[in-house]
């Protein structure tokens, strides 16, 4: 195995550099690239098929994110997420998206109630299918749309720049989480169907408080309650 992943994939043609960075960003989350591991200019634009200079303003993304850090001497490296760090994005999670759920139960559009069920339907396939990496980002996306549904910019802009970061923490127990998790995306959808605002609140607290469990039973740290 390479130093910056593999297999290699084939060349995808021209990306831009927001595409190169989600892509860089989904091999993070994936775990295709590893804590600490370097990864230069030179190795990103071949994995991906493009050329240094997307890759480079891309890198620049990701590092400003939060995903990669410079070492000086040694170039752009993976971050290795510590667990405090963690811990924070799951408490700030737990204090914002009940509140957006609430929000949602009142003010979703039709639209947004039907791109839910679609976005459970096919999680739940994903699932079955055993495609991880279609999972998280499919995960990532549900909470986003609840967030939009709430009718709150700010909090829409807050939760889509952590889902990302979450997906990563949420990574290493998705496996044994998966099924779990998108039959309480279903109950929490009904909820918003109903016009619920304490029902989908409390479901949604329910649903972070159980993915926090696990994160934490699957890395074995022990927080103060």
């Amino acid at each position: 195995m390479s130093e910056q992943g593999s297999p290699q994939p084939e060349p995808r043609g021209r990306m831009s550099a927001q595409a190169v960075s989600r892509a860089i960003r989904d091999d993070v989350i994936n775990g295709v690239h590893r804590p600490g591991q370097r990864l230069t200019e030179e190795a990103m634009a071949a994995r991906y098929g493009v050329s240094r200079v997307p890759v480079r303003e891309a890198l620049r993304t990701l590092e400003a994110e939060g995903f990669l850090h410079s070492r000086p001497y040694a170039g752009i490296a993976v971050v290795e997420l510590d667990d405090g760090e963690a811990e924070d994005l799951l408490e700030v999670r737990a204090l914002l998206e009940p509140l957006g759920a609430a929000r949602a139960a009142l003010r979703r559009t039709p639209e947004q109630l039907g791109r839910l069920k679609e976005l459970v339907a096919l999680g739940q396939d994903a699932v079955a299918g055993d495609r991880l990496a279609e999972v998280a980002r499919l995960n990532s996306r549900f909470h986003e749309v609840i967030a939009e549904a709430s009718g709150s910019r700010t909090l829409t802009q807050l939760v889509t720049q952590l889902s990302q970061k979450i997906a990563w923490v949420y990574s290493v127990q998705l496996p044994r989480r998966a099924a779990d998790s998108w039959s309480e995306h279903a109950e929490i959808v009904r909820a918003l169907e109903l016009g619920d605002e304490e029902l989908a609140r409390s479901l949604v607290a329910r649903h972070i408080d159980r993915a926090r469990s696990a994160y934490r039973r699957r890395t074995n740290v022990v927080y103060d309650s």
